[in-house]
């Protein structure tokens, strides 16, 4: 048997189907024994999978982890199986042991780390493991030989979703994943390419992959929709692809082919791409149900985008937010401040700019993120390689300081001021509460006029210091949102 392991990530409500375990299962279907194992849905992951190895044969036990809560809790589990099976073989894959590999072979109960897109890996693991092939010759794949030694073998082409089974979603629970949201009352997951063409040097997406994608066809994602809506009754899609659009022509089949399905849905783009498609492309796009799209904005200043590497200028953001309110697609901005070289300029060059873009668009959400290095193939965006002493152990990973880190909660960065932080922070919080987010259904419509009507003085007279009623505001809302744990 093979036991499939998602660890608990997310609370219950944000519960949704775990792609990549289910991408393995889908070349284990019909020919191997295994399990799936989700810590969003199983209250006790550990004792499953000791109940399922002390009931079975088990050959592997493979886990996907990303960093913050879900690293924490496949730390957890693995090393309490470790010490009750030591002889079961454990790998990790997914994004932290693509970016943070070390780290991820110095944990004892870690066997192996495949990097990268994992399908064709993860099989000739198991057959390295019923001696069917060498280790040393599996790409993708690091690992600890025989004397302790970390081994990290050349890395491995991606292919297109299209080279790969669908998903077996009848191995789960589905009524647990599919689960309202402001796009629809049953809302599923879907991921229709893998990685992404561009170089941007702040990025996790680029040392897990590198510059490339891979797409699936749209006869294949119309496919995999309908089947959706056909058998599990969804009427709303969140793509997780990190570029959902590169073609034009590619974009313009796929929406034609799924605007029968009747299906709203949320993706991720680039400004820069998109704004080169024509009125009819977009019209189409908008007739399929796009309904709100994610942009990486990042920045309101040029001078940031370069050293980002990012192939963006700020006046083509604004081109984009102007442009795609006449289509009634709702922009979802991200930003990534606190430059290293001038984060005081960047922070205020910023938060200038997301007020252009409210005046161009309101419509337009705003989500600000600190700048949160990560490991680059090609140096750090920043030029900050060697400021950051990353941790070598999963555990100190797992510390309060680098768990805060990850999860962008406290970046401690040092050449961040707390005063510069604070601002980002409460701008962040003033603009959240002057236009409430679409996307939280459990706002109450009191709750709405309460935070606008608070936020609006603030914003008005670009007052941020000292937030401290919103703050309660949002205390006091979230004590009387409706509760949805239990689904």
């Amino acid at each position: 048997m093979i036991i499939l392991f998602h660890p608990k990530s997310t609370k219950p409500r944000s519960r949704r189907f775990p792609l990549a375990v289910l991408s393995l299962a889908a070349l284990l279907e019909g020919r191997e024994e295994y399990v799936i194992v989700d810590g969003n849905v199983d209250p006790d992951p550990a004792k499953t999978i000791a109940g399922l190895i002390a009931a079975h044969p088990v050959e592997l036990l493979a886990v996907s982890v990303m960093p913050g809560p879900q690293m924490v809790a496949a730390m957890e589990t693995c090393r309490e199986i470790r010490r009750g099976f030591p002889d079961v073989p454990i790998v990790w894959g997914g994004y932290f042991p693509s970016i943070y590999t070390l780290a991820t072979l110095n944990a004892p109960y870690v066997d192996f780390a495949v990097r990268g897109q994992g399908e064709e890996t993860f099989i000739e693991l198991l057959q390295a493991l019923r001696g069917q092939r060498a280790f040393d010759a599996i790409r993708g794949l690091s690992y600890k030989d025989e004397k302790g030694t970390h081994r990290n073998n050349p890395e491995r082409m991606m292919k297109s979703p299209d080279a790969f089974p669908t998903l077996p979603y009848h191995r789960l629970q589905t009524e647990k994943y599919i689960l309202p949201t402001f796009l629809g009352r049953r809302t599923a997951v879907h991921q229709a390419s893998v990685g992404c063409p561009y170089a941007c040097n702040f990025c996790g997406v680029i040392t897990a992959y590198g510059s490339r994608e891979k797409m699936e066809s749209p006869a294949r994602t119309e496919s995999v929709l309908r089947h959706l809506v056909d058998n599990y009754d969804v009427d709303a899609i969140q793509f997780y692809d990190n570029n959902f659009f590169l073609r034009e022509d590619h974009a313009v089949e796929l929406a034609e082919r799924i605007t029968p399905l009747k299906l709203r849905w949320w993706c991720e783009a680039r400004i820069d791409i998109l704004l080169s498609y024509s009125d009819k492309a977009l019209a189409a796009i908008r007739a399929s149900g796009c309904t709100m799209i994610f942009f990486g904005a990042e920045s309101g200043s040029d001078w940031v985008l370069r050293e980002m590497n990012k192939g963006l200028k700020t006046e083509q953001t604004l081109e984009l937010a102007r442009r795609i309110r006449s289509f009634g697609i709702i922009p979802e901005f991200s930003f990534v401040v606190g430059n290293p070289h001038d984060p005081e300029r960047d922070t205020r060059e910023c938060l200038r700019f997301i007020r252009w873009i409210k005046k161009i668009n309101p419509d337009s959400e705003i989500i600000l993120q600190h700048y949160i290095p990560v490991p680059q193939r090609t140096g750090m965006y920043g030029n900050i390689d060697g400021q950051v002493p990353f941790p070598q152990t999963v555990e100190e990973w797992a510390t309060e300081h680098w768990y805060n880190f990850t999860t962008r909660q406290d970046p401690v960065s040092p050449w961040l001021r707390t005063s510069t932080k604070r601002l980002i922070d409460n701008f962040e919080l003033i603009v959240a509460s002057r236009w409430p987010t679409v996307q939280d259904i459990r706002l109450p419509e009191w709750g709405r006029y309460l935070l606008k009507s608070l936020s609006a003085w603030r914003y008005g007279l670009e007052f941020y210091g000292w937030p401290r009623e919103l703050e309660w505001a949002q205390r006091f809302i979230n004590l009387r949102k409706p509760k949805v744990e239990s689904l």
